[in-house]
This record gives structure tokens, sequence and C-alpha cells, in this order.
């Protein structure tokens, strides 16, 4: 039993050291797969165009908020209705 455990491990120890030998094609597809640096340059310029757009829905959001406010200061006749209520 013994012999055949060491047999089963000496075998899987020589199939493992086996299937790592010349992969040269992982390195050459890394070094393939790399981005170009004017795509790295068109990535950054859409990042920041977005940022500013972000930027500026923010301020207009903000307007319009301020804007309703302003003109939001009437008073709901159902809320006086409701405060008009005598007790029961």
């Amino acid at each position: 039993m013994k012999k055949l455990a060491f047999v089963l491990v000496g075998a899987g120890a020589l199939l493992t050291a086996a299937c790592n030998k010349g992969n040269e094609d992982q390195v050459n597809n890394a070094e393939m797969n790399q981005p170009a640096p004017e795509l790295n340059a068109l990535a950054n310029e859409a990042a920041n165009t977005a940022n500013e757009a972000e930027a500026l829905n923010t301020q207009a959001q903000n307007l319009a908020n301020e804007a309703n406010a302003v003109s939001d200061n009437t008073v709901n006749p159902k809320d006086a209705d409701e405060q008009n209520v005598s007790g029961m």
C-alpha cells in the first residue's frame, strides 16, 4: 500500500512539473494586450468630460431647487382648512 501511494504521489508530481514547461504564449499575449497610450488619453478625457457634465448637472439641479424654493411660499388651502377644524 505504501508503494502504491508513493508511485501515485511521484506520478502526480511528474505530471504537474510537465504542465508548466515552455508556455511562451502567455507572456506574448500579456504584452500584446496592453492598451495603447492613445487609448489611455481618450479614457482620461472621457472621464474628465463626465466629471464636468456631472458638476454642471448638479449646478443646474441646485439652481432649479433654489427657484422652486423661492416660488413655493404659498399656503396650501387644504392645510389652512385642516387647521380651522374645531374640536368635536
